[in-house]
């Protein structure tokens, strides 16, 4: 059975899947097999495994750092919110339909068995698994049910690294708070302490590092800089959401809605110099980009009702004509005339689309969950180039969209003069359709491209090892290796 490590934090957003993402590259390049496991993730961006199974985008990331194939075994409980109080269940990769939050604390406990066979089967393949868990270890209202932070580490004995994050501010209250918190036994589970985010010169933070020791009675494992890499982010906490500015030649505008989800979908257009993601809430922020996408979300009736009150539907019409419109997944349906929900799959109810394109969604409770391969149909208006460049990508969606338009893909979508519309995530990463739509961009302007196509794969690679150097070089790796006993 596979040795193992645990990382929790003081918070969310503190960088936790970062560096589990680290610490599984670092093992690979020690020549260790690691794999990554989160028992419990809540996020809006998921991915689609090769067997048609859905997973939390972070997990398919860190099974990316440790170069592996994404496993459902990875993350077999997935919630996705669709209200602020509910969230759609997915377990072991299937949908389990909506529960309000009090419905599933009543129940997890009883999931406990899907996360020991998912980590047990795991834990039979590799020499290490790296868990990462949820939130802040002292959730003291949650902890009785607890199956994702102190709860999981019992059940698998796992040595654990907490994590704070200094650049939000309180550090010594994050960890030495978290520490007074939880339980004697809770607290004799964590081995190291992890300063992570740090900007400046460490030297200065010396003296904090005996005060952590000192009062904490546990070693400082590491203080890791605020490292700057290009890897997918995982859900609405990322900074990626909070760009507003236009620093690109090239100006792509991207609808923030409030359930969005999978906007990783345009993070491979940032690796492009001279092109700009942002993501606008209001029409007086859209100004005049030369691209408009729409990304996907976890409830298209309502986000479809906010983009009309908002002005955005109104300032999105008027950009058709002068510049691309691109939508996926949600983002496709709203494109389109009506979208249904009948049997209250996200919420009930129907809503009228902005009537960019000739089609109509119903939603029903079936999910759709695949990989796909294919290529782009014969595509006229301003991305006529994509025409007939091969993609690769996945759906994950509820609603069966019937379009009366000109198909976009040999599987589907539409367009319809310069508005775009499809189910497949990642549909620009392959570097030949990337790179035509930003040549694109760059001549609708009058200027001309000189770059080619970026390899998506290779970039996040580099990155991938960016991330594992700046993280070996701050942390204490033979105190870890000692933590798990290797």
């Amino acid at each position: 059975m596979a040795k193992n490590i645990m990382l929790q934090g003081t918070m969310s957003n503190v960088g936790k899947s970062l560096l589990t993402a680290a610490l599984c590259r670092i093992f690979r390049q020690d020549g260790h097999s690691a794999a990554p496991f989160k028992s419990q993730n809540m996020a809006l961006n998921s991915y689609i495994t090769k067997d048609g199974l859905e997973i939390g985008r972070a997990q398919a990331m860190q099974a990316e750092a440790a170069g592996l194939e994404p496993s459902v075994l990875m993350n077999p409980i997935l919630l996705k919110p669709t209200t602020d109080i509910g969230s759609q269940v997915i377990v072991n990769g299937k949908a389990r339909g909506n529960m309000k939050a009090s419905e599933y604390f009543r129940h997890k406990k009883e999931l406990i068995p899907d996360i020991l066979s998912a980590y047990n089967a795991l834990a039979e393949r590799y020499d290490i698994i790296v868990i990462e868990g949820a939130g802040s270890a002292a959730e003291l209202n949650l902890k009785a049910d607890d199956i994702v932070n102190m709860g999981m580490a019992k059940l698998v004995d796992a040595p654990v690294l907490l994590v704070g994050d200094i650049d939000r501010g309180g550090i010594f209250a994050q960890l030495l708070g978290t520490l007074m918190l939880i339980e004697q036994d809770e607290r004799e589970r964590i081995k190291g302490l992890i300063v992570n985010k740090f900007r400046g010169d460490k030297a200065i933070f010396g003296s904090g590092v005996d005060i952590l020791e000192q009062r904490g009675g546990i070693p400082v494992a590491g203080v890791v800089p605020y490292i700057k890499c290009d890897i997918e982010d995982e859900d609405s906490l990322s900074d990626k959401l909070g760009n507003g500015s236009v620093n690109g030649v090239i100006d792509i505008a991207a609808i923030r809605l409030p359930h969005i989800s999978n906007y990783t979908d345009f993070d491979v257009f940032l690796q492009y110099d001279g092109v700009s993601v942002r993501y606008v809430t209001r029409c007086t922020e859209l100004g005049e980009p030369d691209m408009i996408v729409i990304p996907g979300t976890k409830s298209t009736i309502a986000d479809m009702r906010w983009l009309r009150e908002s002005g955005l539907e109104a300032a999105i019409k008027r950009a058709v004509g002068r510049v691309p419109v691109f939508g996926i997944c949600g983002g496709y349906q709203m494109l389109g005339r009506k979208i249904a929900d009948p049997d209250n799959t996200e919420g009930g109810g129907e809503v009228e689309g902005m009537g960019l394109l000739d089609c109509e969604t119903v939603f029903a409770s079936n999910k759709h969950q695949t990989q796909r391969r294919g290529s782009f149909a014969r595509v006229g208006g301003m991305l006529a180039p994509l025409s007939g460049l091969h993609f690769t990508g996945y759906e994950i969606h509820m609603g069966e969209t019937a379009a009366r338009e000109e198909r976009l893909l040999d599987c589907g979508g539409a367009w319809s003069d310069s508005v775009y519309g499809c189910y497949i995530h990642g549909v620009f990463d392959e570097p030949e359709i990337s790179a035509a739509v930003v040549r694109t961009l760059y001549e609708r302007r009058g200027l001309s491209f000189d770059g080619t196509g970026i390899d998506r794969s290779a970039y996040k690679e580099r990155q991938f090892d960016i991330l594992a150097d700046e993280v070996r070089k701050s942390l204490d790796m033979e105190l870890i290796y000692k933590m798990i006993s290797l």
